[in-house]
């Protein structure tokens, strides 16, 4: 099985925002076939979109994994929901968030999964941290 270099963006704005980052993080590298490369400095920015609510503490992890890509985002899930997690408000508040903003060179066009993310363009701070991670951005 080959690995991808994968681009995660962590995310959140409820509870104690820098321990939900560093379990995240935690978990993330105890994946099966998945290991943390490099990951960008933390950084607060201002919540997007319609919903008032608190600054989130954004971060990107570089990892190289063995996990397809759905099995990924199913895995990331269960990082989300194991910090608490409700899907409610679209752009709303969370506990945790974790995309998949790249992954390798693919493209993944799913219902439920976009590869390249397609809000990449409208998130200066992930360009900036994917920057910091000298990770080309798609063109």
């Amino acid at each position: 099985m080959t690995s991808e270099r994968t681009a995660i963006a962590l995310g959140s704005n409820l509870g104690d925002r820098t321990a939900v980052l560093a379990r995240a993080r935690t978990a993330i590298a105890a994946l099966p076939a998945t290991r943390i490369v490099a990951a960008s400095t933390v950084e607060e920015t201002d919540p997007l979109g319609p919903v008032a609510q608190g600054a989130f503490l954004n971060q990107m992890l570089l990892v190289e994994t063995g996990l397809a890509p759905r099995d990924l985002l199913e895995a990331l899930l269960a990082i989300e929901r194991a910090e608490g997690r409700v899907r409610g408000a679209r752009w709303g508040p969370r506990t945790l968030d974790c995309d998949i903003v790249l992954y390798g060179g693919r493209i993944v066009r799913e219902p439920d999964l976009v590869i390249p993310h397609p809000e990449l363009p409208n998130r200066p701070f992930w360009q900036r941290e994917l920057e910091a991670l000298h990770v080309g951005l798609p063109v």
